[in-house]
């Protein structure tokens, strides 16, 4: 029976002891680790499709999906601390709820992680351009944008583009460097967050001080409601929660570096909380002072009367879109873009040039995580083992770091920045609330196992954490849904024509001793 295929966390443990990536990172690499992915392009980028979906409610939407994430983090941190090996969700499903659960999460994870980094690519894009336009160097517009496109549930591009060249640029940059190694790897994302916070600390200091004379831009303060759940739309306050959720999983991109922290049990949870809760207060203060200091609220097409879709070419394509003081919701470097419209344009331009800078250093933990996720899975059969082919100089699984910049590169190269993030977190609340659901289980199946960290309030919590992620999954369009149950189809092709007969566990292996062809890695 697949529903009986647990693989035991002892096991799991064995397993990554004997063949387990380097044990190079601590508590302040997993913090800064953390702080990289989250704070990115849903504080850089995505305020402007929040702004679309709520105006200035996306302050309470940042609140919203900040607190759906402390529950999901105090989830992930009892089973990090006592799991500290590679795989995150994937790996704590497997041991809890069985193989065909731990395949659907690591499928969604992909999803996650892949295109999770695609949307930061473009977001990237998006403030190189913006830059180099400051600086009057104009690249051609049919190379910065993708094209329109309406293929089944996939939508989204721009009249006139071709291919967003900067985003695949970064992405082939990033997977050279994770190719090189981990250690390197992190230590240019430690740099790079410096660079990134003090840029959002100069746009707060700038922009906070002038909400008091600008309270009527908060006005109306949620013009498109609280947004339905159930409605196909994924606007109003929980709709733009939705599509910021993704900007919050660098804590689970910490959890999949535990296999390579040193004294997981102390400094993995550490970095999951540590970071979640710098990054909310920058976002709530930031998010307070672009609305404060310049507005956002959202765009309604004339001819309609309607509001544009957040993203679509009929928003950019639109009159107010082209003047030169054009809302927020037009603005592909929303930060940058306020910056210059109520202080000096030398200031926009050096948040600009901050997040040109620090922008790649999320794409990096997004395909950090992401290789990860495929190695463990290589390594516990359910795809194929050349996957997790180690590289004899770097001592990195390189196969899959390469194949994930392709699919990362290929997706950035054509589709909007607001589109890939909804894809990405669909596959996301799900992963947090399989997690979520796990810690319960798991407390009744195996209550005397050692917890270096447990969930307080685990009966309350962890329910939190399941209802918030299904309420923020379903207040996402239904274009994302669709991707995402789409893409879960496939993986049930997938695993039933592969992974079904080839796993570990379906072979009677629990402990790795005939993975002969994986190359083990140097302590």
């Amino acid at each position: 029976m697949i529903f009986g295929r647990v693989k035991p966390l002892d096991a799991i443990i064995a397993t990554a002891e004997k063949k387990s990536l380097h044990r190079s990172l601590g508590a302040f690499q997993l913090t800064m680790l953390g702080i990289g992915a989250v704070i990115g392009t849903g504080i850089f980028v995505l305020t402007a499709t929040a702004a679309q979906k709520a105006g200035p409610g996306m302050m309470l939407s940042f609140a919203v999906a900040g607190l759906v994430c402390a529950f999901a983090a105090l989830c992930y941190s009892e089973l990090a601390s006592m799991v500290p090996v590679a795989g995150s969700a994937y790996t704590y499903s497997y041991a809890v709820m069985g193989e065909l659960m731990a395949w659907l999460v690591g499928w969604a994870l992909i999803l996650e992680y892949a295109l999770g980094a695609s949307a930061v690519a473009v977001g990237w894009s998006g403030h190189i351009v913006g830059l180099l336009d400051s600086l009057g160097v104009h690249l051609p517009h049919a190379l910065s944008v993708g094209p329109k496109i309406e293929l089944g549930f996939i939508k989204g591009g721009e009249i006139g583009g071709v291919v967003n060249l900067p985003a695949v640029l970064i992405v082939g940059l990033v997977t050279w460097l994770l190719v090189i190694g981990t250690k390197e790897s992190a230590t240019v994302n430690a740099v790079l967050v410096a660079i990134k916070v003090a840029a959002l600390i100069l746009f707060v200091a700038v922009t906070v001080p002038m909400i008091s004379g600008h309270a009527a831009n908060f006005h109306p303060f949620a013009p498109r409601g609280w947004g339905n759940p159930f409605g196909s739309e994924g606007v109003g306050v929980l709709g733009a929660a939705a599509s910021i959720f993704f900007a919050y999983v660098g804590f689970d991109a910490v959890s999949t570096a535990a296999e390579e922290t040193k004294n997981p049990q102390r400094n993995v949870p550490i970095g999951l909380i540590g970071s979640l809760v710098i990054c909310t207060i920058f976002y709530m203060l930031v998010a307070g002072g672009a609305i404060g200091s310049y507005g956002a609220q959202p765009l309604m097409n004339p001819a309609t009367g309607k509001y544009f879709v957040e993203g679509s070419p009929e928003l950019y394509a639109s009159a107010a879109c082209h003047s030169a003081t054009a809302p927020l919701v037009c603005s592909k470097e929303a930060l940058a873009y306020v910056l210059r419209q109520v202080s000096t344009p030398w200031l926009g331009d050096l948040v600009g040039l901050a997040a040109t800078l620090a922008l790649p250093s999320v794409v990096l933990l997004m395909m950090y995580g992401q290789t990860r996720i495929f190695f463990v899975m290589a390594r516990d059969g359910l795809l194929p083992r050349k996957l997790s082919t180690v590289h004899p100089r770097f001592k990195t699984p390189w196969v899959v770091t390469v194949m994930t910049g392709g699919v990362a590169a290929l997706f950035s190269a054509f589709l909007p920045v607001s589109s890939l993030a909804d894809y990405s977190n669909s596959g996301t609340l799900f992963a947090f609330a399989v997690v979520s659901l796990g810690v319960m289980i798991l407390r009744v199946r195996d209550p005397n196992r050692p917890r270096p960290f447990r969930t307080p309030l685990v009966w309350v919590f962890a329910p939190l954490a399941i209802i918030g992620c299904i309420v923020l999954f379903m207040s996402l369009n239904a274009e994302s849904k669709g991707v995402f149950f789409g893409w879960t189809a496939i993986g049930l092709v997938f695993y039933f024509l592969y992974g079904f007969r080839h796993s570990n566990v379906a072979r009677g292996v629990v402990d790795g001793d005939d993975d002969d062809d994986m190359t083990a890695i140097e302590h």
